[in-house]
């Protein structure tokens, strides 16, 4: 853009001085057919031939002109043209690097979204084996109050049964029935107490 607008300001330099010829060492200038020297008409003062060497002066400097003109036309042309063609070139850049932040900005986003629902599975991992332990120790538990309510039945069929052997033979004085009696008193606590847990 630059260069357009000095090449234009030479154009119009060398059109202001077009008019001017230097012919004989004096500076003439043409306006139409007539000469001036000085701002003053010296057509009819000047020979024909003057005239003529004058005005074919002035055609060549006017050809030189017309053709600097034309050159600075194709140059003017070709630096917009080139300033057209590096403005699409930026546009295309900025549009390429917009779409690779557009893209950058999405993977990083949909990465951000893997990650939040990778915790949430582990979240949801830690919870389901927080729960599997709770449910273990809660099969342990029942598994333990059962085996006590067992244990515990047994021991009081058996306390019952040595009595009944016992006082079928006769051989429980008053003191061991009482004893006895006892023994199965707190074993039958004990088997209402394991039978509650269950």
């Amino acid at each position: 853009m630059k260069i357009w607008m000095i090449i234009a300001c030479m154009v119009f330099g060398l059109t202001l001085q077009a008019q001017d010829v230097v012919f004989k060492e004096v500076t003439y200038q043409v306006k139409g057919s007539k000469i001036l020297k000085n701002g003053i008409d010296v057509t009819k003062v000047l020979s024909v031939e003057d005239q003529l060497q004058i005005k074919e002066a002035f055609n060549v400097k006017k050809a030189e002109l017309e053709k600097t003109k034309a050159a600075a036309k194709v140059e003017a042309d070709k630096a917009k043209a080139e300033a057209n063609r590096v403005k699409e070139e930026n546009k295309k850049t900025e549009a390429a690097l917009k779409q690779k932040e557009d893209e950058r900005k999405a993977k990083e986003k949909a990465l951000k979204k893997e990650e939040k629902e990778q915790k949430e599975q582990e979240k949801a991992l830690k919870k389901a084996q927080k729960e599997q332990k709770k449910a273990e120790k809660a099969l342990k538990a029942k598994e333990k109050a059962k085996s006590n309510f067992e244990k515990a039945g047994k021991k009081h069929k058996d306390a019952i049964a040595k009595y009944e052997k016992l006082k079928n033979k006769g051989k429980l004085s008053p003191v061991d029935e009482a004893k006895s009696l006892e023994k199965i008193e707190k074993l039958k606590e004990k088997l209402e107490k394991a039978k509650g847990k269950l």
